[in-house]
């Protein structure tokens, strides 16, 4: 077996990490009743054969980033588009974080652990954004700006955790009601996966 890259040792060690199942513990405790809904929610659904949560997460963050290529490069007339940008993130980061509770209520062990720190990640950024939505209202554009590249940065790592678990591990794969398991010719499963099992 070939040596582990780097990001795919950083999502070991987050899987393994004993302070990622402390995280798990406390988003339970939290969000306990939020998840329980969000698992009834139309927004945990097979309709689609996976996920609709790496979806969701794309209209999020491609607002945000986009807001950000604005006020790096769009000048003092993007401003307005830029604070648009980031409020329809925000607005979308709901139904994004419904989703995603109601898939990480389903996984257990290194993947309940790697989602809870992707969860807390998606969460600091959503509250960066929203200050950086204020602080733009407010009339405070460089604080929103360096609000909002903060919010992305750690959106970036986030996102990272999130595709290795729906990519690498498979969680975003769903068994449509009626049909069976999908069919591994279609759908690898985890073991045939050409990535090293972590």
């Amino acid at each position: 077996m070939s040596e582990l890259s780097l990001p795919q040792r950083v999502a070991r060690a987050v899987g393994e990490s004993p302070l990622s199942e402390q995280v798990a513990v406390v988003q339970e405790f939290v969000y306990g009743p939020v998840i329980d809904w969000a698992r009834r929610s139309p927004f945990h659904t097979s309709v689609l054969g996976h996920s609709v949560h790496p979806l969701l997460t794309d209209l999020t963050l491609g607002c945000w980033v986009s807001a950000s290529i604005l006020d790096v490069a769009g000048g003092s007339q993007a401003r307005r588009s830029a604070t648009l940008l980031v409020g329809a993130g925000l607005a979308a980061a709901g139904p994004t974080a419904i989703a995603g509770a109601g898939d990480w209520a389903e996984l257990t062990g290194a993947e309940r652990r790697i989602g809870a720190v992707h969860a807390l990640g998606t969460d600091v950024a959503a509250f960066l954004l929203l200050g950086s939505l204020i602080a733009r209202m407010r009339g405070r554009h460089t604080l929103g700006v360096r609000l909002g590249l903060a919010g992305n940065a750690i959106v970036a790592g986030a996102g990272f955790l999130g595709g290795h678990l729906a990519l690498n591990r498979g969680t975003a794969r769903r068994t449509t009601a009626g049909q069976g398991t999908i069919s591994p010719a279609n759908q690898p499963s985890r073991e045939q996966s050409p990535l090293p099992p972590l």
